[in-house]
């Protein structure tokens, strides 16, 4: 049985800054296309039976230069939808709302680009995106390559835990991989947050 390889996508400036990058085409920093090249190495012996991408171009240019060169879009993995914090720091969404906390508390409505979305919408997502996933591991190695929230998402849904879990893990730094598998017929994590 194959593992599912998630990658976070390369440095952007909003993930340097801390801003809130949920539909938000930012493209990546030169430090981010240099991390992003950096994970070809330590993928090139994984030969993945596919590659998904969330469909913004800094998911598909880290696939492209970690050498997943045939990286399929999937909508289901845009990040999360920030709604009215799009762009905006934890800190600023504070100052309006002491003691806010994303898994506990949300987003709110933004404009028509950014309507916002409830965890339990990004869940279902990444639920699609583990049932398209899980016959293909027969074969062998999946590749995902997405968003800090979303991969925590994903793969607190990987292990059978509710959404509300993915609190529990450390942010993915940009440009890193985490590896999903199975052990004795029980999903885990494998690696996390690997450079």
């Amino acid at each position: 049985m194959g593992e599912l390889v998630v990658i976070r996508h390369g440095q952007t400036e909003w993930s340097l800054s801390g801003q809130h990058a949920g539909r938000t085409d930012v493209a990546l920093t030169a430090a981010g296309e240099a991390a992003a090249s950096a994970l070809a190495p330590r993928l090139a012996h994984r030969r993945p039976v596919a590659v998904f991408s969330s469909p913004l171009s800094r998911a598909l240019r880290t696939a492209e230069l970690a050498g997943l060169t045939r990286a399929t879009p999937d909508p289901d993995l845009l990040e999360w939808d920030y709604g009215g914090y799009e762009g905006l720091t934890a800190e600023q969404i504070r100052e309006s709302r002491p003691g806010w906390d994303l898994w506990r508390d949300g987003v709110v409505p933004g404009d028509a680009d950014h309507p916002g979305e409830r965890l339990t919408q990004v869940a279902s997502r990444t639920d699609a995106v583990l049932d398209r996933i899980r016959p293909l591991l027969s074969d062998g190695d999946v590749a995902v390559v997405a968003h800090g929230h979303l991969a925590r998402i994903l793969t607190v849904r990987w292990l059978g835990l509710d959404a509300s879990a993915s609190r529990l893990l450390g942010h993915p730094h940009p440009g890193t991989l985490s590896v999903l598998a199975t052990e004795d017929g029980q999903p885990v994590i494998a690696a996390w947050n690997v450079p």
